[in-house]
């Protein structure tokens, strides 16, 4: 995917772009843009800071991990990110973090349809992702972009499997 911006049904324009290998500053920036309770949903704990081993491997782009990072017009620093993961031949897990201010925005179903759509050119036809019980918003961004074939609560977490194809 080349950077492209999009104008969002909320008067906001992003850019999207893909993540570079290795750009942990922009995972860092991200992170940094998530309160104590969107850190906690997104990684199903608390999380008050990422380790030099955590940015490595979330800053990893290769033939199994693709990334998505968005930014608003006018500010500096990125405020979403969505994250893929190939787990087998056709199935992969995603994840994606919006900053607090920038959320119920469209952003996260803007990253989400790019990344999926990335996914099916990669002949991805399966997603799952695991989301923090308590994040209905979660779940409700994912069935608005696949189908959904199962939901388990494994603990605390929600295990999500979604046809993509």
């Amino acid at each position: 995917m080349e950077t492209r911006a999009l104008d969002l049904s909320h008067g906001l324009t992003i850019v999207v772009r893909p993540l570079a290998n290795g750009d942990v500053q922009t995972v860092a920036a991200v992170f940094d843009r998530l309160g104590t309770e969107s850190r906690r949903r997104r990684f199903n704990a608390a999380k008050p800071c990422l380790t030099a081993a955590d940015l490595e491997q979330l800053a990893r782009i290769d033939g199994r991990h693709h990334a998505l990072v968005a930014h608003v017009a006018g500010d500096p620093l990125p405020v979403a990110i969505a994250q893929l993961v190939r787990t087998g031949r056709d199935t992969a897990e995603i994840a994606f973090a919006v900053a607090d201010e920038h959320q119920q925005r469209g952003i996260g179903s803007a990253l989400t349809s790019m990344l999926l759509d990335d996914a099916r050119a990669a002949g991805i036809t399966e997603i799952s992702a695991l989301a923090s019980g308590d994040n209905p918003a979660a779940l409700a961004l994912i069935r608005r972009s696949a189908c959904i074939l199962e939901v388990r609560l494994e603990g605390p977490e929600q295990a999500i499997r979604a046809a993509i194809a």
